[in-house]
């Protein structure tokens, strides 16, 4: 083990922080892009890459944005606003593609093929006029008796969008904050009126905004309860 280079990341995840206050200075060409790469290489849930991202940089759709994130000032001030957008369609436009390219790379095999395209529509389709969740959401709750049944995404769509943004999200903030950038990941917001601004068609949902740039602030503090109230060894261990 590199206990160095953990040492390292350590220091990094520890001294993250939300910040809220930016200086107007810009970013570098090719950095956000850098940022996005490290966000796009996150894990993903068979692969099918749900994560879109809407970069905002222009004064006026900043305006715009501000606006439907209830007036919060880091969406104008920062540099860049990168919105993070889960498709809610994404196993119907990427399995076919995304399966070919994990068979080409050899990273699936025959077997697992076949288990991919047998569970991924059962998961993720809702039949016809979108009423086929219904029979899933009613039948999983006495199969578990049974059998273990794993979350459905066709039951919890945005639930598991949420999972698949925040993987690719936490890669990108740690990112902006190695190379010297500050973040703040936004859930406040109204969805409705931010995929107006942004332009965005049917099935494509804002799920995170993260205002980007250089922080207005010094010696932010960060605290956290301790480790040990919340780490549970083998099962879980009410505290006295």
């Amino acid at each position: 083990m590199n206990s160095d280079k953990l040492d390292d990341f350590l220091t990094l995840a520890k001294t993250r922080r939300s910040v809220r206050d930016f200086k107007p200075d810009p970013i570098a060409d090719g950095v956000i892009e850098k940022l996005l790469d490290a966000a796009h290489w996150a894990p993903s849930g068979y692969n099918l890459q749900p994560v879109h991202y809407v970069v905002v940089t222009e004064a006026d759709r900043k305006v715009a944005l501000r606006r439907a994130c209830m007036d919060q000032r880091q969406v104008q001030d920062a540099a860049a606003v990168v919105v993070f957008i889960g498709d809610r369609q994404v196993a119907t436009r990427h399995f076919e593609q995304t399966l070919k390219l994990d068979l080409d790379a050899g990273v699936v095999n025959d077997a697992y093929e076949k288990l991919l395209r047998k569970f991924v529509p059962l998961a993720f389709t809702t039949g016809p006029l979108g009423i086929g969740w219904l029979w899933k959401a009613t039948l999983a709750p006495p199969a578990r008796w049974l059998t273990p049944i794993p979350s459905m995404p066709a039951v919890h769509r945005r639930y598991w969008l949420a999972k698949q943004v925040g993987l690719s999200a936490m890669n990108f903030m740690l990112a902006a904050h190695s190379a010297g950038l500050a973040t703040c990941p936004m859930e406040g917001f109204d969805s409705l009126r931010v995929g107006r601004v942004l332009g965005l068609p049917r099935g494509m949902e804002p799920m995170l905004v993260v205002p980007v740039g250089y922080a207005d602030t010094d010696g932010m503090k960060k605290t956290r309860l301790p480790l040990s109230a919340l780490v549970h060894r083998e099962q879980w261990v009410s505290a006295n």
